[in-house]
């Protein structure tokens, strides 16, 4: 038999088979057609999990739902957000690191936090720069520096004084998180004094700031602001490079007497290493796009976060220069976990 008589029966036969077969397995035929052109196969073929390492309410909490739907949609698979909250985002992150890399669990949370792990556990279970890979970068929520509504301060200058007298607890949202090691920096350059009071998460650590049983927090605006737009908190001054838009008004830290100074909780996703450079592509290019969207833009930009997407490549090197910069602060302090 000649090649093309070959080549002319296996069409004629690939014909007969097609007319055979019913439209819906003609559809799930057609996809993963096009998954395999793709490079990713027929995935995603089941639902997708987004580990959320914190309490629900807080910034990564917020974004994590804000994005479920329209992924679904975008994926054509459920997505649904777990939350795993313990030992700093490390217990969820730990999940990540043994779960299948198949692209069926991904992890949504603070990059810096992430990035201070390894300097801050000795006995860490896992390497953030090993077990798990960059998929996107989506948001900044810069910290604020709030105090209770009785704490008689309105400036950074005006909380330094009041705290070399009095007895100020400085909630965090875990021991050696962002908004922990911020804190310690910021106390390092403006002489403050505080004892730090850790919590399980940036919700309960707002609460009790609320509630007056804590006196100074620094959190991330996406979490933090609607309690000084009610009138619970004090806002009294911003950790961004420059002041926002949102709250002008307000000054940043370093106008306040701590040049240089910037904080904030950078949301992003990561993956198992290992899962397929496709796939990796495929959420990156659907979860960008997402959180472009003028809808979320403006529901974040509303609550003080800002929309900041990266390619895998820059949020490595976001993460390489997060992890020295906090590697840096841990070992000046000489910070240690009990």
């Amino acid at each position: 038999m000649s090649i093309n008589r070959r080549g002319a029966l296996g069409a004629a036969l690939a014909t007969t088979l097609a007319a055979s077969l019913p439209v819906r397995a003609l559809a799930q035929a057609s996809q993963a057609a096009q998954g395999a052109q793709a490079g990713t196969g027929t995935w995603p073929s089941k639902p997708i999990k987004i580990i959320v390492p914190y309490p629900p309410g807080g910034s990564s909490d917020i974004i994590a739902r804000a994005i479920s739907q329209p992924l679904s949609e975008a994926l054509g698979q459920s997505v649904i957000i777990d939350n795993r909250a313990g030992a700093n985002g490390n217990l969820g992150a730990d999940l990540l690191a043994k779960a299948p890399a198949d692209g069926y669990t991904l992890m949504l949370c603070d990059m810096g936090a992430l990035a201070i792990s390894p300097s801050l556990y000795p006995k860490l279970p896992f390497d953030p720069s090993k077990d798990l890979r960059s998929v996107s970068m989506l948001a900044y929520s810069p910290h604020l520096l709030v105090v209770h509504p009785s704490v008689q301060a309105n400036t950074l200058k005006e909380l330094v004084e009041l705290s070399k007298k009095s007895d100020f607890n400085f909630a965090v949202t875990a021991s050696g998180s962002t908004a922990h090691l911020a804190g310690i920096e910021l106390q390092r350059k403006i002489g403050a004094k505080w004892e730090y009071v850790p919590y399980k998460g940036g919700v309960q650590a707002v609460l009790d700031t609320v509630a007056g049983q804590t006196q100074v927090l620094m959190n991330g605006m996406l979490a933090t602001y609607p309690q000084v737009q009610a009138g619970k908190l004090k806002l009294i001054a911003v950790s961004k490079a420059t002041r926002m838009p949102l709250i002008g008004s307000v000054p940043t830290i370093a106008e306040q007497g701590a040049p240089g100074y910037e904080s904030g909780t950078w949301q992003g996703v990561v993956a198992a290493r290992g899962v397929p450079d496709a796939v990796i592509a495929r959420l990156n290019r659907e979860l960008v796009r997402i959180i472009r969207t003028p809808d979320i833009r403006a529901r974040l930009a509303g609550q003080g976060a800002e929309v900041v997407t990266m390619t895998v490549a820059e949020q490595d090197q976001f993460f390489a220069k997060e992890r020295a910069r906090w590697a840096q602060v841990i070992k000046e302090a000489n910070v240690k976990l009990d």
